[in-house]
């Protein structure tokens, strides 16, 4: 099964969901959430539980060789359609562009999946090129800050539950990046949730994380969309003194995304409560908790004002400049500037 480009995380569960293995499958980059699960996904599918004694091979790239892994994958299932070789750690394995040979011409029985963690294969090396053309070479991506309030939402929708935007926002800022970490706690919520509750709330969160519903990212778009100046020096001064509680990566993605919808409530036509939020994709409730009152109280051109102000705060962060303003300084100068 030939494929010019890799396809993407959706398209790979689509094709196992209705019954389309390919031969060999890759999975490789720095996020470990969609190779871990992937790789399962597939191993779970592929195999009957009862198939799973003779026909299911688990090996580490770190304590095998190429030709072991080849010898295995070249054997042919017992009283099953296929057979699975996992390779996990693949990154570890020392010779492993000798694999090549045997991907050029993979057993049509046999579903080897690669697990290459922290980093990805030579697309320029023969192997690489090969699991391209003859199955699926898909590199996993670790989502930008401004991505997780989508995953967020998704995983709670797919688990047929709803999450209110303040909670999903504490996740953001008390995990951050990691999905592997923020896939468990949100099933820890998912556990701890009421019989009958569809809806996950700040204070389920707040109860289980100890962090604080009133002090977090989203209470300060709040307080910045209603400018006040009280709550939103509150928050910073909570921030600067909880460091543990607070990344300013997250909160800057929060607020950039933000005040962009902001800047698009302009051109919503016409300005009415309801219109904006149509424009911007949003319920009219979420539209009028802080979108509709900063489009009050900010111009357009403090908007725009502001979101380069975020775009150069994230810069100071990482350091560009030679900056070593401390996060929680940067923040105060950041709302500093927003308010006045």
């Amino acid at each position: 099964m030939a494929k010019s480009e890799g396809p993407n995380y959706k398209d790979i569960v689509r094709d196992v969901q209705a019954g389309k293995y390919s031969p060999v499958y890759c999975f490789m980059g720095d996020e470990d959430y969609y190779i871990d699960n992937l790789s399962q996904y597939i191993a779970d599918r592929a195999l009957k539980p009862e198939e799973r004694d003779f026909n299911y091979d688990l090996l580490y790239g770190a304590e095998t060789r190429a030709n072991d892994i080849i010898a295995i994958a070249r054997q042919f299932p017992m009283m099953a359609d296929r057979r699975v070789v996992l390779v996990r750690e693949f990154q570890a394995l020392a010779d492993k562009e000798a694999l090549s040979a045997y991907v050029k011409n993979p057993n049509p029985t046999t579903i080897l999946i690669l697990c290459h963690k922290h980093g990805k294969l030579d697309a320029r090396r023969a192997l690489a090129q090969e699991i391209k053309r003859q199955g699926v070479l898909f590199e996993s991506k670790r989502l930008y800050d401004r991505e997780l309030p989508g995953f967020i939402t998704k995983y709670m929708e797919r688990k047929q539950k709803a999450i209110e935007p303040a909670a999903v926002q504490m996740l953001c800022d008390h995990v951050g990046s990691d999905l592997s970490r923020l896939v468990a706690e949100m099933d820890k919520l998912l556990m701890a949730l009421p019989q009958g509750e569809t809806r996950v709330g700040a204070s389920l969160v707040e109860e289980l994380t100890g962090v604080s519903k009133d002090f977090n990212s989203f209470e300060l778009q709040n307080a910045l969309a209603v400018r006040d100046v009280y709550k939103a020096n509150q928050i910073v001064k909570y921030f600067d003194t909880n460091p543990r509680s607070f990344a300013l990566q997250p909160a800057l993605a929060s607020l950039f995304n933000f005040f962009s919808d902001v800047l698009l409530a302009y051109f919503a036509t016409p300005q009415t409560d309801d219109s904006i939020a149509q424009y911007l994709g949003k319920s009219t409730w979420v539209a009028r908790q802080a979108l509709i009152p900063a489009r009050r109280n900010y111009s357009g051109k403090k908007v725009m004002d502001i979101i380069s102000e975020i775009r150069k705060t994230d810069g100071k962060s990482k350091g560009v400049g030679g900056c070593k303003t401390t996060p929680g300084d940067l923040l105060k100068e950041l709302v500093f500037f927003i308010l006045h």
